[in-house]
């Protein structure tokens, strides 16, 4: 669809769980991609559909043993789905596209919306829930690509924030308050560059907060490991 946020056409994909089609009513994740990701690639090691297909246990399989939930994929460019000037990603999320999956019956009350994301979208994820507090009833952020300072987000991605006053308004560390008392879990090896910056968020959250630390780096073998427990957590809190 044509995204007036984004000044462009971006791509996405639905995906619907085993027994479900379009036209049925169910809760729904927002999946955001990492660098360099689009929509047909936002999940590592699987596609949208064996995402939403996948047992308690992390296997593929029909008879679902967590509450069936829809997912959506969209593309939002390399600006770490923060706005930058002609590109606002995280309002095409809001007010394009979660909308447009609304008027299919996904995510439309009583059911719910959660958002998840790796890298990247792990950050835009924190960064959804945050700013959207009444549209995100869960978020989940494997290994979430976050610094503590805008130096070092600028020293390694000169385009991650448009400045150092965008970096100040939309770090997720330092605005880890406005989570309040939602589901957050995040995820994060002690070999990942992110780390020092994954370390703080975990210290600034909410009490109750779920943090999975453990060995692993910034890399697809970890994204995969902890794909299943993410969707189970947010699977267990639309239901």
């Amino acid at each position: 669809f044509y995204s007036a946020a984004r000044r462009r056409t971006v791509g996405y994909t639905i995906a619907y769980p085993p027994g479900h089609r379009r036209g049925d009513e169910l809760p729904l994740v927002v999946m955001l991609h990492g660098y360099g990701g689009n929509h047909a690639n936002a999940l590592a090691g699987m596609s949208p559909a064996q995402a939403v297909a996948l047992k308690s246990g992390g296997r593929p399989g029909s008879a679902m043993a967590r509450p069936p939930m829809a997912l959506v994929t969209v593309d939002g460019g390399g600006g770490y789905w923060n706005p930058h000037p002609g590109d606002d990603p995280m309002a095409m999320v809001v007010h394009e596209l979660i909308p447009r999956c609304q008027r299919l019956g996904l995510g439309r009350a009583p059911r719910r919306v959660a958002v998840m994301g790796i890298s990247m979208g792990g950050y835009g994820a924190l960064l959804l829930a945050e700013r959207y507090p009444a549209v995100f009833a869960a978020v989940a952020a494997v290994s979430p690509a976050v610094w503590t300072s805008y130096p070092q987000a600028r020293q390694a991605n000169p385009g991650a924030f448009a400045s150092a006053a965008a970096f100040a308004a939309d770090d997720v560390i330092t605005h880890a308050a406005a989570l309040g008392r939602r589901p957050v879990r995040i995820a994060s090896g002690h070999d990942d560059p992110f780390y020092p910056g994954v370390q703080a968020l975990a210290r600034a959250l909410p009490a109750g907060a779920v943090v999975a630390f453990g060995l692993g780096c910034h890399d697809a073998s970890f994204f995969v490991a902890q794909e299943p427990p993410s969707l189970a957590f947010l699977a267990s809190h639309l239901a």
